[in-house]
């Protein structure tokens, strides 16, 4: 693979594309300043305007949500696994059906998987514009989100309605749903019974890994972050791991399907049959299936650098325990 051919395979921290229409919440007071990134695979946004940089579908897909102090996403709910980790700023994760049912509090480097089917928020508690790097579940993720009610209510009354099509339609634009088209139904409270409030200790004790903690078990090895044998046992379509300098290998080596390297810290040379390239934090690159590859850290100072595969399990119900 040429170079000119790997750079189209990478997208660049400077050049990520945001959408700041991109969801039901994009007029709600305390959202509306929200940046949504789709970097591959088809994303969740529920507006036309989302640039989609690598269309590919891979068996996961790679967003970003970026925001500034005191702005938070609102509650809504996956069928497919959501992960997070922090690349920049200081960020509260809080879940349940009013988002009062638990909450925590993630640094830079820091990883959450949060289990489907509860729903969830977050907000960038730091004083600069912060920025978390999404992981989801399966090709289609954009089917499976679900919005807490009063989310609903709370944007007809700024202007937004999300039609029963998954698609947004701006009345303060003009727009109005199209014939045949009905809102999205609100969940009854039978169905909102379906939706567990789940307690701190489960959430953080099977979700969230904190990145110091992860560096020391990735001395000698590379550390399995998610996956069946994971320090998260999940099985949620993928796996990610994270590398260091002192676990990185200089050995090409390949897979058989696409893998993602998405530096965290530190300057990282891609090395593949063909050519190299620089990674660095914020940066993300699809290495294609089948081709030999390595990362190894380009510059003394600390490096970490998280990995993803695909794997052979369907994308569905969170499996941790």
């Amino acid at each position: 693979m040429t170079p000119a051919k790997m750079a189209e395979n990478i997208v660049r921290y400077g050049d990520l594309q945001p959408c700041k229409t991109a969801f039901i919440d994009a007029h709600t007071p305390g959202s509306d300043q929200k940046e949504n990134f789709t970097i591959i695979g088809g994303g969740v946004s529920e507006s036309p305007d989302q640039h989609v940089h690598i269309a590919e579908p891979i068996g996961f897909n790679i967003g970003a949500a970026g925001q500034p102090p005191k702005c938070r996403n609102s509650l809504h709910s996956h069928t497919t696994a959501e992960v997070f980790f922090v690349l920049k700023g200081r960020w509260r994760f809080f879940w349940g059906r009013y988002g009062t049912a638990g909450e925590v509090v993630l640094e830079e480097g820091d990883i959450i998987n949060i289990p489907t089917g509860i729903f969830r928020g977050f907000e960038n508690i730091g004083t600069d514009y912060g920025m978390i790097m999404a992981i989801l579940g399966g090709d289609d993720a954009g089917g499976g989100v679900t919005w807490a009610p009063q989310v609903i209510e709370d944007a007809t009354d700024h202007g937004l309605v999300l039609g029963e099509n998954g698609k947004l339609y701006d009345t303060k634009q003009g727009q109005s749903l199209p014939e045949g088209v009905s809102p999205m139904p609100l969940l009854s409270e039978a169905e909102l019974e379906t939706y567990p409030e789940m307690t701190p200790a489960q959430v953080v004790g099977m979700g969230v890994r904190r990145y110091w903690d992860m560096v020391a078990l990735a001395k000698d090895k590379p550390v399995k972050v998610i996956g069946e044998n994971g320090i998260i046992r999940d099985r949620p379509g993928f796996d990610v791991d994270l590398l260091t300098r002192s676990s990185a290998t200089e050995e090409l080596h390949s897979h058989d399907r696409a893998s993602v390297l998405m530096p965290m810290r530190g300057h990282w040379r891609l090395v593949w049959e063909g050519g190299e390239t620089s990674l660095n934090p914020g940066d993300t690159a699809m290495v294609p299936a089948g081709l030999r590859h390595t990362a190894v850290p380009a510059m003394s100072g600390e490096a970490s650098l998280y990995h993803i595969v695909a794997t052979d399990d369907p994308a569905g119900p969170s499996q941790m325990g």
